[in-house]
């Protein structure tokens, strides 16, 4: 019980770490993208989008093998074997830097290919779309060899070092931006250019923060055959699944482009940015509690494994409903106010990805216990065989002449598929019952979402003027969620820890 405590005490430390950083990165994340929107413009803000997807989409490629990563070294954690670990950190690093070359050849090739001959690019900024994809593909690999370093960080549950260099990288970014405001030159290239900076700066910290603090994270010279071959395997599998993710954002990004111009792109990458920002809210506890899960499955007990699962979906989707509804009914006013011009296409692609974020949360812990097990062949084949019809079908309705916002409408679709199919699987990969989980969790967060938005529905569609209607829109929002969540989201040894809370909170605040 004691190490359940402890356990418990340090995804509560992580995810208020998490938190504090998560309230001054979105200040600053609003700021950002509105004034990059300004310096840029539409055209050149979606070329920056939309080619930093075409590099992003290299992943393919190292994907799969940085998954692996993650999961072994956290499972090695979790066995407390340290010289193996120590051997598996080496082997990932030795992975990564042949990815690093893999990948860049790759990018100088294909991508450049690809960048002149298939995407839809104003001739005039092709020189700079060229700076975007050079500069993309140095962060890029700078990023791949940081893979097992950061693996080793979120292993070791370590949040604090993501709290106060995400506030660095999201500050650097902001002074950045501010920089090429005011440039007479090409804003699109100094912009590609010098991002660079606390790309390289943050990941040369990471690199001497776990060399000095994890004795695992020490590089010698070594190849182990044993661990490379069973780092492969899994990571071979788990191609399929890392592919149809790349696929279903970046590549549908990509398909969109080749249809339409490089403002929906714009409206696209805006859509993904307000999704981004709003996740940071529920990703905090997702990072606190994901290395929990496996590090619970290592030490084979499923009890406290599946308490995870159930009560981290349940609290990550909650907190995500309660900023996504009143998101959801005034985005027009919220893009107005943030951004002064607002691409066409952006409300609708933003409603529809807050969706999608809903849909795929029910399914997050899901993923992890599934990449825990190691046993992933036939469940890549069916789940990632799924997702890859993302790119496919989306393509196709879009050369059939749809509107672009039909690619979410297919994605939504098939995450609810995949979630089924996760159900199925992991009944039997880790005993979960899957039947209790669809009732409790899934079903559950359906009819708290529901009625939860009755009444801001209600108040959007009745109330003519628009600050008024805002500002009651979003109140009763909140409200609303709260008393649903409480009154039927709940159960009852649910409530009573959340009355047990809230008194200790009013002694606090009495002293």
């Amino acid at each position: 019980m004691s190490d359940h405590s402890e356990a418990n005490k340090r995804i509560a430390k992580n995810t208020m770490l998490l938190y504090g950083r998560m309230g001054l990165m979105m200040i600053i994340s609003f700021f950002t993208a509105r004034i990059t929107l300004e310096a840029l413009g539409v055209v050149d803000y979606g070329i920056n989008n939309v080619v930093g997807g075409l590099v992003s989409m290299f992943s393919l490629i190292s994907g799969s093998l940085t998954a692996s990563a993650g999961r072994f070294i956290t499972f090695g954690l979790g066995e407390g074997n340290k010289e193996k670990l120590n051997r598996i950190f080496v082997t990932a690093v030795n992975i990564h830097i042949i990815l690093a070359i893999i990948v860049v050849i790759a990018i100088e090739t294909i991508g450049v290919w690809f960048l002149v001959n298939k995407m839809v690019i104003p001739p005039n900024r092709l020189v700079a779309a060229h700076w975007v994809l050079q500069c993309s593909t140095i962060g890029f690999a700078i990023g791949l060899l940081s893979t097992p370093y950061n693996a080793a960080i979120i292993a070791h549950e370590k949040m604090g070092v993501y709290a106060y260099f995400s506030i660095f990288d999201a500050i650097a970014r902001l002074a950045i931006v501010f920089s090429i405001k005011y440039y007479g030159g090409d804003k699109l290239i100094l912009l590609a250019v010098i991002s660079l900076i606390p790309t390289i700066v943050k990941q040369l910290y990471y690199w001497y923060y776990c060399k000095s603090r994890f004795e695992e994270c020490h590089y010698t010279p070594l190849w182990d055959k044993k661990i490379f071959k069973e780092m492969f395997s899994f990571a071979g599998w788990n191609f399929i699944g890392a592919s149809s993710a790349q696929l279903k954002d970046q590549g549908v990004n990509i398909a969109i482009n080749m249809f339409h111009s490089p403002a929906v792109n714009a409206a696209r990458g805006i859509a993904m940015q307000i999704s981004g920002i709003v996740g940071q809210f529920t990703g905090n506890i997702s990072m606190a509690i994901h290395p929990q899960i496996t590090k619970e499955f290592a030490a084979k007990d499923y009890a406290r494994m599946h308490n995870l699962m159930f009560k981290g979906t349940k609290i990550v989707y909650f907190l995500f409903m309660t900023i996504s509804i009143p998101i959801f009914f005034e985005i027009e006013t919220i893009l107005y106010i943030w951004l002064g011009q607002v691409p066409e296409h952006t409300v609708l692609f933003t409603r529809l990805v807050l969706v999608l974020c809903l849909s795929e949360i029910i399914s997050s812990t899901l993923i992890t216990a599934q990449l825990a097990t190691g046993k992933i062949r036939n469940y890549q084949i069916v789940v990632g065989g799924t997702q890859m019809l993302n790119f496919p079908i989306s393509y196709m309705l879009l050369h059939l002449g749809f509107f672009p916002e039909i690619t979410l409408i297919v994605a939504i679709t098939i995450s609810q598929l995949c979630f089924v199919e996760r159900l199925f699987f992991l009944r039997h990969m880790v005993q979960l019952p899957s039947l209790k989980f669809a009732k409790d969790i899934y079903l559950n967060s359906i009819i708290v979402t529901i009625i939860s938005a009755i009444i801001p529905a209600i108040f959007y569609f009745k109330i003519n003027n628009e600050t008024l209607r805002f500002f009651t829109v979003c109140i009763s929002s909140v409200v609303s969620s709260f008393a649903t969540i409480y009154i039927i989201g709940l159960k009852k040894d649910e409530k009573r820890l959340v009355i047990q809370y809230l008194h200790k909170l009013t002694n606090k605040l009495k002293k």
